[in-house]
């Protein structure tokens, strides 16, 4: 799925960090990725694989269900029918 097929929140990792007063820079350097890749996710561009959101759970001592949006998350312009292999 690219930005313009996905326009909802799925992740609340950007609201976790703050509470914990942590910054993207900080959780990038404990996960050995890029602060692009963390930006992404924290902005809802993009999301991580749940490996790594396992991590970032660990890392904030947080369950990693708070780090998820609760309830149905809206996918504009998706078609689940098609194949797309």
């Amino acid at each position: 799925m690219n930005r313009e097929t996905m326009e909802q929140r799925i992740n609340r990792i950007k609201v976790v960090l703050a509470e914990k007063q942590r910054t993207n820079k900080w959780l990038a350097e404990k996960l050995g990725k890029e602060y692009s890749t963390v930006s992404k996710w924290c902005t809802n561009t993009n999301q991580p694989d749940l490996i790594t959101l396992s991590k970032i759970a660990h890392l904030l001592d947080v369950d990693i269900r708070e780090l998820l949006v609760s309830g149905k998350p809206i996918i504009k312009e998706f078609d689940y029918t098609s194949d797309s292999k």
